[in-house]
């Protein structure tokens, strides 16, 4: 079988059409040019060269074989770059998990940034519990998820990483009595309806909103139609109930629903990152992007550069450009 060493070596004396050229291209002397491509030439049964007086031209076989295995050099050095791309965190395919409540709105800003930061780079996008996230992770079967805290399960074979705390917001429907207010606490929902409702083996939103009532002394009341999913606030705008949201999930409300923020100094919903306990480089550098981009965004919001008011809109548009989705 012809080495690599040799297949180099061949391509350059047809390239610069003599073994003297080659040979001093190659730094190496030309007597053991000579001997590696008469060895090729030997293991191929066949003569690549005519020896002339002012060097050497290709035989109608070593020109069909030089085609071919032009080819493979470029594959080799293509796939070396990829290989390094991907070791740089710059190339390749991220699977990328979220929960419901953190939409993918809200992870816009570091997609953007990410893209923009690896340009070879693709990412597939999955909706995911985030219960469920840590064995999809753990299993291989995707490369870096999004939760909300707290879960119940524990997986070994993963790491979280605690993200920037989000404020919590009350949605009501248009009209609910309470939807003048200018901020509301916890304890002033104790006779509401509330259209999520927790999932005995799961974490998540719902158990931390069930959480801050049980420690103000009542369970959430139930509405008569309750969902899991972002269609709560479709829930909401009916009429069914009220729902507890964080900060991110306000710029997919529709109309037909007034959110006020909770003014509670606890009413804070926290997301983790899930990855494995050797990170994929592109989940890394993906990790990396969306910690900086929640620091960032917590600072602003401590210096008061991103009051209550305006928060909606913060979160919710993709910077830079519209995306379509």
């Amino acid at each position: 079988m012809p080495t690599l060493k040799q297949i180099r070596y061949f391509l350059s004396v047809a390239e610069l059409g003599g073994f003297t050229q080659a040979a001093a291209a190659l730094f190496i002397a030309q007597p053991a040019l000579s001997r590696q491509i008469a060895q090729l030439e030997t293991e191929l049964g066949f003569p690549l060269f005519q020896r002339e007086a002012r060097g050497v031209s290709l035989t109608a076989a070593g020109q069909l074989y030089r085609e071919r295995v032009h080819q493979i050099q470029e594959q080799l050095t293509a796939a070396a770059e990829a290989g390094a791309q991907l070791a740089q965190g710059k190339a390749g395919v991220l699977r990328l998990l979220h929960s419901s409540s953190t939409p993918v709105s809200s992870l816009m800003p570091t997609i953007h940034a990410f893209l923009e930061q690896s340009p070879c780079a693709s990412i597939h996008l999955d909706r995911v519990a985030s219960e469920l996230q840590l064995q999809e992770v753990a299993e291989g079967r995707a490369d870096l998820g999004v939760i909300r805290l707290p879960v119940l399960g524990r997986e070994p074979r993963v790491q979280l990483r605690e993200l920037e705390a989000e404020r919590l917001w009350v949605l009501l429907p248009d009209g609910h009595p309470l939807a003048g207010r200018s901020q509301l606490g916890i304890a002033e929902l104790r006779e509401q309806a509330f259209v999520a409702a927790v999932h005995r083996e799961r974490g998540g939103l719902a158990r931390r909103v069930t959480d801050l009532c049980l420690q103000r002394g009542f369970v959430p009341a139930t509405a008569r139609v309750i969902s899991r999913k972002t269609s709560m606030l479709d829930l909401v705008a009916a009429g069914f109930g009220i729902a507890v949201v964080p900060a991110s999930m306000l710029g997919l409300r529709q109309t037909g629903i007034t959110p006020i923020p909770l003014a509670d100094p606890d009413a804070l919903a926290q997301r983790a990152l899930v990855l494995p306990q050797q990170a994929h480089p592109l989940a890394q550098a993906f990790a990396e992007l969306l910690m900086e981009h929640g620091r960032h965004g917590r600072n602003e919001e401590i210096r008061g550069e991103r009051p209550e008011e305006d928060l909606q809109a913060v979160v919710c548009l993709p910077a830079g450009k519209p995306v379509a989705f």
